[in-house]
């Protein structure tokens, strides 16, 4: 990332703050950026590309952010972001394939946000090529977050529970 995309993300972050928006995802060739903000905020705007973002700050009477960039004055170096899975342990998808919660669609799921659970507990179902592939906790601990919906498309290595030991 270059200086100038610094202080494009930088006007960015002060613009989604103005604006109250919750959270924003940004995706280039090159680039993904996903900004949340905590606490009481409104619904978010997810998905937004540079043109539908120009387009909305400029109806909010700014500039576009390309603009905003070159007209930046150095700022001050942001806050790091607080990461809400900080001291979790992170259960990751050993396989692409489909997210499933439940063992069937009518039954409960696995585990919920709360469940307390230990080494080899089954946490979810992934299913790749009409296999049902079980995946287990490789971790003691409270689940503090469960990532994908249900019937969500996962890659491997993609974040799935985050467990507070």
């Amino acid at each position: 990332m270059d200086g100038n995309e610094l202080n494009e993300l930088r006007e960015l972050v002060e613009f989604l703050k103005a604006n109250a928006i919750a959270e924003f995802d940004m995706e280039r060739k090159d680039l993904k950026v996903r900004i949340k903000f905590e606490g009481t905020a409104p619904a978010p705007v997810a998905g937004l590309d540079m043109n539908q973002l120009a387009r909305l700050m400029a109806s909010q009477g700014g500039a576009s952010v390309p603009a905003m960039a070159a007209s930046a004055a150095p700022a001050a170096p942001a806050a790091a972001p607080v990461d809400p899975d900080a001291g979790s342990h992170i259960v990751k998808s050993p396989i692409v394939g489909t997210f499933y919660s439940a063992p069937s669609p009518d039954a409960e799921p696995f585990v919920k946000v709360g469940d307390r659970v230990e080494v080899g507990t089954v946490l979810c179902i992934v299913e790749a090529m009409k296999l049902m592939n079980e995946i287990e906790s490789d971790a003691a601990g409270e689940v503090v977050r469960i990532m994908p919906a249900a019937g969500q498309p996962v890659e491997y290595g993609q974040p799935l529970f985050a467990i507070k030991k």
